[in-house]
Formats: structure tokens, sequence, C-alpha cells
């Protein structure tokens, strides 16, 4: 952990030409956000790019660029997506690929990863896979980095092509120093990465005749439990807490980020958000309906049977085990789900319990329909514009 200071990270935004950073106002800083309509924090967008029985993942892409562009046109603060391997019913295995191909669809709405499993990837690829997205859209993308793989041991150890999977979390703090010097084009003279650069990245706009701008993407930490709290809080920057799979973990993971925060360069305060799943319908019978659908697909991925999502249907007539039925109830527990009335006070109520400085909704459900209805139907509870 030493190998990073809070001081050595910067947010790389201050030159960003006026014409790429229109509305910047409306979206803060890019960090922090702004709430809109009546809610009490920005709302935010987690997106897993779900793929249902009976539904192909080009129907999962074609939905995910639909519910960027509803979050857009609702004033959701940002949409992220998570980085996922080898399992049937995620095609989100490629993060900056989706992030690529919703820049062209979208004009505003921040987007980034929610997050890069860092231990998966040399981190100049990182670098330069983000920086390109930056030169696609400049300021609005976001960099969330995770520590744990994304997916089981063996997958792990394919896409690493190594067996060293615990000594690859350890090497985070060294994995982020590394992606930051890329990222800010600053290795120290002697370093062996000294004449290594990331493109598109600072170094054009020192080379001669460049215009480029210094801006990057901000880094964020993500995490569900301690160590990426303490981490994000020594190097001054956000922090994401995976709240809707580790509930227990959010309120002590939050407070020891915020009494480990030292101010950066990227900010003079502790600013975390957490993932919160949840779901709204027209009715609370059809909510729950569309959260059990999720609810069996979870059961199915912790006891190693990871599938499609499977329909509401099946869920409903599903036979569970009392083993079963009781991780089902406690999983459901943490989805807040329901009308809208009913989950717009779920959130709320979450908000104040966390005191998180933003909300990031994500909707695990089997068809697309059912989640882009959720978004238009929470927005509609705080009364978002539309614009």
């Amino acid at each position: 952990m030493d190998d990073i200071r809070g001081d050595e990270v910067r947010n790389g935004r201050d030159e960003v030409p006026i014409g790429e950073a229109r509305d910047a106002e409306a979206r803060g800083d890019g960090i922090r956000g702004r709430a809109e309509g009546t809610a009490p924090v920005p709302l935010s967008v987690l997106d897993l790019v779900t793929v249902g029985q009976g539904r192909t993942a080009t129907q999962a892409l074609r939905t995910a660029v639909n519910i960027a562009q509803l979050a857009e046109r609702r004033r959701f603060h940002r949409y992220w997506v998570a980085e996922h391997h080898s399992m049937p019913g995620v095609a989100s295995s490629s993060p900056a690929v989706i992030l690529a191909h919703l820049t062209a669809r979208t004009e505003r709405i921040r987007l980034g990863s929610g997050g890069v499993m860092l231990p998966n990837h040399a981190p100049l690829v990182i670098a330069e896979q983000f920086g390109t997205l930056e030169a696609m859209a400049p300021g609005r993308i976001d960099l969330g980095l995770g520590r744990a793989p994304g997916t089981d041991g063996a997958t792990a150890a394919a896409l690493r092509r190594t067996d060293r999977l615990g000594e690859g979390a350890d090497e985070f703090p060294q994995q982020l120093a590394e992606l930051t010097r890329f990222l800010d084009d600053d290795f120290p003279d002697g370093h062996p990465y000294a004449r290594i650069h990331a493109v598109p990245g600072p170094v054009q706009g020192t080379a001669e005749g460049g215009v480029q701008s210094a801006a990057r993407p901000p880094i964020w930490l993500l995490g569900s439990s301690g160590f990426s709290a303490r981490l994000a809080g020594v190097l001054g920057l956000p922090f994401a807490f995976a709240h809707h799979f580790s509930a227990q973990n959010t309120v002590p993971a939050l407070d020891l980020y915020r009494q480990s925060f030292r101010p950066s360069a990227v900010l003079d305060a502790p600013y975390a958000l957490i993932g919160a799943a949840a779901l709204a319908a027209d009715d609370a019978r059809e909510a729950r309906r569309q959260v059990l659908s999720g609810a069996l697909s979870m059961v199915r991925l912790r006891t190693g049977r990871p599938g499609l999502v499977p329909t509401p249907e099946e869920a409903e007539t599903y036979s569970f085990t009392s083993m079963e039925r009781e991780f089902v109830d406690n999983w459901l527990s943490n989805v807040v789900h329901g009308t809208p009335d009913e989950v717009r006070a779920g959130l709320d109520g979450l908000a104040e319990r966390t005191g998180a400085d933003e909300l990031m909704i994500t909707a695990n459900a089997h068809g697309g329909e059912a989640r882009l209805r959720s978004y238009e139907l929470i927005a509609d509870a705080y009364g978002l514009p539309t614009s």
C-alpha cells in the first residue's frame, strides 16, 4: 500500500476543452453527482447485461443501450457495466467493448466500469482501453477497479495464464500504482517503463505539435469488504461498495473509508456510492415475480450451476429446498422491490441508513422489458426530469 501516496493521484481533467465539457456543471465534477427531482442523492445505474432464458446476448446488449439511453434521458448520473466471466446469464465480460458501443449512442451520461477486475489484466492494457474511451467521450468516462476475479478460480487462472490468484489480489495496490502511472504518463526517470506510453494518453499532448488533452478517467475503487475501502480512503479516491450482494458489510466498510480518508488532488472529502438492488413494477405482485427470477438465478450460481436467468414462471413454480428458501429469503431482504412508492421509500431509507453519497441501482430480472420499466418507474417516483 506504501507504493501509492494519495498526493500521486490526480483527476487529470483540468484541461477538457469547453466544447467537450458541455453540461459539465449539470454533471458536477464527474465524481460528485447532483441529486435530481426529489431523490435524496444522485441516482445511477449498474447493468450486468443479463441474458434470460429464450433470449440472446444480442438482445441483452441492445437492452443495455436502451437502459443507458433511458438513464441519460431521465438524468441518472452515470451508467456502469461490471466484468464477469464464464456466466451464461451475464453478457458483460468485456466492459471496455460495451462502453465503446455506448459512447456512440449517448451524449451526456457518464459511462464506466463497475468494475474492471484489475488482477485479470495488465495495467497497460487497461490504460490503453480507457484512454481510448476517454478520447471517444471526453470528460464522461469512469474507471472503476476491483481486485476480485469476477468469476471462479479456474476461469480466473485461464484469464491470467497463472495459478497465482491469491498473489494477484495481494498485489492490487502495486498494480493500481502502475496503472495510475500509465494513465498520467509520469513514470520517473530510470524506471523500466519510463519510455512506455499508454496511447491514447497525455504523451500525445507533450509530443511536438501535440494538442491532446491530459484528461483521463477518474479512478474509483470497488469493494465488498474493508480492503478497498481503506485503500480508497488512504489514496483520497472515490469508493463504490457492493451493497447489493454484501449488505452486512456496507456500514462498516463506509465507516472505514471515511475514517481512512485523506484529502487528495482528486477529492477534498470522501465520496461513496453503493450498489443497490432494486426493482419497481406497476404492482407489488409483479415486482415479486420479477425479483424471484433473479433470486433463483443467484441460487444456481451459488451452488455451482450458473445458467441463463430463469423466467418468472419457472421461478414461481420451482420447488426450493429449505436451504435454498433460506438463501432466497435472505437475498430478497436486501432487494428493494414493490410499487414505485415502495421502492422510493426503500431507497430513501437505504440512503439514510448508510449515508451513501450516491445510489447505483441494479435490477436483476429475466427480461429487459421489466428492467427498463423499473428504471422508468423509479425515475417517475422521484420526479426526475425528462431531457
